[in-house]
């Protein structure tokens, strides 16, 4: 059966958990009452618990159900051969999602995660780029608020520079002006298996490390050191190092290479938090690297568990881009999102994005939101999920 013609659109598995569930609302919200919206099903490990969970969401009597299991490698064949996505939050991957991207890199179906975890990312390009490619199953990972505001921030720059000064910025700077919210507890929970990883292995630390560990055989030159606080001229205030750089700078990265390096083979990008200016900015600044050492506090949010629907409605976040030009021309673009970031907005953006892959013609392998989907993926985040995109003088 070719991917067309399979009985099933796009299946959200793991919608039984706190940020499948959302997934699956967001499908419920945008397309359940829409002629012609895709085909979708729920999936997780109890039929009772998907069955409870599409009643508690309104999604329709008729929704399909699927049993599958990070365990029962056939379950995960048997799911994947009914779809033509799979949009997974069944983390942390390192620990159970091996057999669900070998399972769609085999069988062509396009897969999307919200994977921060970037040794894992690194093993299965290694694992699975050539055979996806033959198949064409595009496995995107990385595909909520880590990393799609900024690799398609930078994407959208980029784009900007070159219509209007005739070349990429070789220099992009990703500055956080402002959030409001929480990391979900997936992110914490794959924090920590991956420091357990490095525990057992100490050369991971060199990858983690690498801007470059999502290029194989590219080394590009040296990269900004975003982990030291410093007063910036193009904000007028201090800056401070931002947790998720680490895997945020090696998918925007990993989209140039794979895009044939549109931004350059001598690009450099960091990411940081904009403070306030003065000595309280500078206090600020000093005092988020130290928080860098628990980000999650005393007690981190468990996978499953996640903030209040009112709270979730009052989260935000507001990133700027700034390209730097050899002449010190510069562009600012900035990208601004509705509803907390590692829940409310994560959850629309993973919808969208296989949304955007039912409609993408991109080759197959393991990649990246923005080496994938690009601009399609930006015009249905603006037109699906609150999110804006736009140049600022």
């Amino acid at each position: 059966m070719s991917k067309k013609d399979r009985p099933l659109d796009i299946v959200v598995y793991g919608a039984t958990g706190y940020t499948g569930r959302l997934v699956a609302e967001h499908f419920v919200r945008e397309y359940g009452k829409r002629e012609g919206g895709p085909k979708w099903a729920m999936a997780g490990r109890s039929l009772s618990k998907l069955e409870e969970v599409r009643d508690l969401i309104g999604a329709p009597a008729s929704t399909p159900l699927i049993v599958a299991d990070a365990d029962d490698p056939a379950s995960l064949d048997a799911m994947c051969q009914q779809t033509r996505v799979v949009l997974t939050t069944v983390g942390p991957y390192q620990l159970y999602g091996d057999a669900l991207v070998a399972a769609c890199a085999k069988s062509g179906t396009d897969y999307a995660d919200l994977c921060g975890e970037p040794a894992w990312m690194r093993e299965q390009i290694d694992a699975h780029h050539e055979t996806a490619k033959s198949t064409g199953a595009r496995i995107c990972f990385s595909s909520g608020f880590d990393s799609i505001p900024f690799d398609l921030g930078v994407l959208m720059l980029q784009k900007e520079a070159v219509e209007r000064f005739g070349a990429p910025a070789p220099r992009v700077k990703g500055r956080v002006r402002a959030m409001a919210g929480t990391f979900s507890g997936g992110t914490a929970a794959s924090l920590t298996e991956t420091m357990k990883a490095v525990a057992k292995k100490p050369k991971l630390a060199l990858l983690l490390n690498d801007p470059f560990a999502l290029t194989p055989a590219f080394d590009g030159p040296d990269q900004p050191n975003g982990m030291i606080p410093r007063h910036e001229e193009e904000t007028g205030k201090w800056a401070a190092p931002f947790i998720m750089a680490t895997i945020n700078t090696k998918n925007v990265h990993r989209t140039n290479f794979l895009r044939g390096h549109p931004y350059g083979e001598d690009f450099r990008y960091d990411e940081m938090m904009v403070t306030s200016p003065g000595e309280a900015g500078k206090a600020a600044a000093n005092a988020a690297l130290e928080m860098l050492k628990n980000p999650f506090g005393a007690k981190p949010p468990k996978p499953g568990e996640g903030p209040t629907p009112e709270q979730r409605e009052n989260g935000f976040y507001d990133v700027l881009f700034i390209g730097l030009m050899p002449d010190d021309r510069t562009i600012r673009y900035g990208v601004k999102g509705k509803y907390d970031p590692g829940y409310g907005s994560t959850s629309r953006m993973l919808a969208e994005t296989g949304m955007a892959l039912l409609d993408s013609d991109a080759e197959g392998g393991v990649g990246t939101p923005g080496s994938f989907l690009g601009e399609a993926l930006v015009e249905r985040l603006r037109d699906h999920a609150e999110i804006s995109f736009e140049v600022e003088d």
